[in-house]
């Protein structure tokens, strides 16, 4: 190897090194902080070797015990939303990748332009359709909106990846006596798989995380754990940290050991057709 490869390997290698501390260490610090007595949070220099304690997992338990159950709501509304959008993102990206039409084009173009408006827009003007339907603060509710927030997202991508399976499959298929159906079912998604989970990493991220959509249309039933960190935040007797913290880490932690999961599909998903010919 010539010295000049070895500095490009050694560059890259430190510059990779360098966006992983800038990712991982606001995470490290609020994981630490919820292991360590208030008294030592803000301490400084800070105590980086400490006995751990749960004492504010306890707390949590005590004065915030609709965490957990609110808790479950979001898991319930981001699986959910997760499953639509990824279902219905693969089969927009089947009908985009195989069939070409202006109606479709136009179609696309409006999936981008719909992306693009900010959420807070649409909130206001769905208000009293949502209580007319019957739909406030329930689940439903936020896995529809979760799924539609982001199935434009995912039908590109979908797209992208589903451009590279040959088209010759699903002739040969067909020959053999397949549905149209049946073609889409056991024969491309299938093969798309590495594109369906990526598509499903952007979803349950945002649906996990999501605030503005929860804080508008659910109040108790369906309401979500980001609302809670919220009030956990904003107590009137004062913030109490080590609690905020052992929250926070709680509703961090399934997004961030689904993301690591599934990390090598999310890859493979997102440079769908950088190759292509």
């Amino acid at each position: 190897m010539s010295a000049r490869a070895a500095f490009a390997r050694i560059l890259r290698g430190a510059a990779l090194l360098a966006i992983a501390v800038w990712s991982l260490f606001p995470i490290a610090l609020v994981v630490s902080a919820s292991f360590k007595p208030a008294r030592d949070i803000f301490v400084y220099p800070p105590r980086w070797l400490f006995t751990p304690t749960f004492e504010n997992y306890a707390g949590l338990w005590l004065r915030w015990p609709e965490f957990f159950g609110n808790l479950a709501n979001s898991l319930i509304v981001t699986l959910g939303a997760t499953a639509l959008a990824t279902l219905a993102s693969g089969l927009a990206g089947y009908v985009y990748s195989r069939y070409r039409s202006r109606l479709l084009t136009a179609s696309a173009f409006f999936l981008i332009f719909v992306r693009l408006v900010p959420p807070i827009v649409i909130t206001l003007p769905l208000f009293p359709a949502v209580n007319a339907l019957g739909l406030q603060d329930t689940h439903l509710i936020l896995v529809l909106l979760y799924a539609t927030f982001f199935v434009s997202l995912g039908t590109m991508v979908m797209k992208a990846f589903i451009d590279q399976i040959p088209r010759e499959l699903d002739e040969a298929a067909l020959v053999d006596g397949a549905s149209q159906w049946q073609v889409v079912r056991l024969v491309v998604l299938p093969i798309a798989a590495q594109g369906l989970i990526a598509a499903s990493v952007f979803v349950f991220v945002f649906a996990w995380n999501e605030f503005l959509f929860a804080f508008i249309f659910t109040t108790t039933r369906a309401k979500t754990a980001p609302l809670v960190l919220s009030e956990i935040a904003g107590a009137v007797d004062g913030v109490e940290w080590g609690v905020l913290f052992a929250a926070t880490t709680l509703q961090l932690a399934p997004a961030l050991v689904f993301v690591v999961l599934v990390q090598k599909y999310l890859i493979a998903g997102l440079t769908a057709g950088a190759t292509k010919g």
